[in-house]
């Protein structure tokens, strides 16, 4: 009769013990420690819309998101190692086909959308990252998979995280220029700041990313489908525009419409569609309400004649930071 585990410890010496301990050691990165890129796909906001809409609506929101996984990381050789609740963990073989696979599950995502009401639309933050972990095909393990874990739960909505050694890692051109460096940050539980990159999946030739008024600051143009601009800061304790417009002047102020013009996201970049019969002009051009006009890095917006807004892309901040004689902007909050 083979002797248990159990029993075949306790007829071992302290000696026999240690060298059966580093000989297991040795045989488990051995037989299961491999290179792969890890990803955490999270549900932006899911806890109030179970608690707004009930479970029913919540359990197909969730079940909309795997399936969008899902078809985005199949022609990528990625795989759903678990899903809890919100999330997914993936594997890939490699860091460029956890990125390209990533991109495509993003711009599905907004696909998937478009026709959907605002408050049933699906948002995703995902993190990714690449070192060994232990893996027997199935199962995935080890430092890594908690750290990427972090590293999503840093995202914004709608955004792409990867750690520095997947931005390492990867081997396209095209991923490590769509890539940008962001600030040190700090990851729960982890002692040192992290070096983390955004992998953008959207064209930055054609999004602008903050808007510039001629009162000298600046916003970040919030990653969301719809971005509304008007004066109103709040309404009932609530906020009521996501970038609020302002002279300097509250009786100049005042001609800006409370609700004055939509930015509506596309795949293919920004429309302005006012939504106020106040005036609004585009690039020269006069747009009323129910018109729409393009809205691209470089596009200048003036509202109601009394205050104009530019609209410039990250690789355009350094040239109006040095060449604008309006702006004096600030460092985006």
């Amino acid at each position: 009769m083979v002797p248990s585990f159990e029993e075949l410890c306790a007829s071992l010496s302290l000696t026999e013990i240690i060298r059966l301990r580093d000989m297991l050691s040795r045989a488990l990165l051995q037989r299961f420690e491999r290179p792969m890129a890890v990803a955490f796909s999270d549900v932006v906001g899911s806890t109030p819309y179970f608690t707004r809409f009930g479970d029913d609506a919540g359990r197909t929101l969730q079940l909309r998101h795997i399936d969008l996984v899902n078809q985005a990381i199949a022609p990528h050789e990625g795989r759903i190692v678990d899903t809890a609740g919100d999330g997914a963990f993936l594997a890939f073989p490699s860091a460029d086909a956890a990125g390209l696979a990533l991109i495509e599950l993003q711009k599905s995502v907004f696909t998937d959308n478009q026709p959907r009401p605002v408050d049933h639309r699906l948002s995703l933050r995902i993190g990714i990252h690449y070192g060994s972990v232990l893996t027997d095909g199935t199962l995935v393990s080890g430092d890594v998979v908690n750290f990427c874990a972090r590293v999503a739960a840093s995202a914004h909505a709608a955004e792409i995280r990867i750690s520095k050694d997947a931005f390492l890692a990867l081997t396209r051109a095209d991923l490590r220029v769509q890539s940008s460096l962001l600030p040190l940050t700090n990851l729960k539980g982890v002692a040192k700041p992290a070096e983390l990159f955004a992998l953008h999946w959207r064209d930055r030739a054609v999004f602008p990313t903050s808007v510039l008024l001629e009162t000298g600051e600046e916003y970040p143009i919030p990653e969301k489908d719809v971005i509304s601009f008007g004066r109103l800061r709040e309404q009932n304790g609530v906020p009521a525009n996501d970038i609020v417009l302002w002279c300097g002047d509250p009786l100049t102020t005042q001609q800006i419409s409370r609700w004055h013009f939509e930015l509506v996201r596309l795949l293919d970049g920004f429309v302005l569609r006012p939504t106020s019969s106040a005036l609004t002009v585009v690039d020269g051009q006069l747009v009323k309400k129910g018109e729409e006009a393009r809205v691209k890095p470089g596009s200048q917006v003036r509202v109601a004649d009394v205050l104009t807004l530019t609209f410039v892309s990250i690789d355009q901040q350094q040239e109006v930071d040095t060449n604008s004689t309006l702006f004096t902007p600030r460092a985006a909050s």
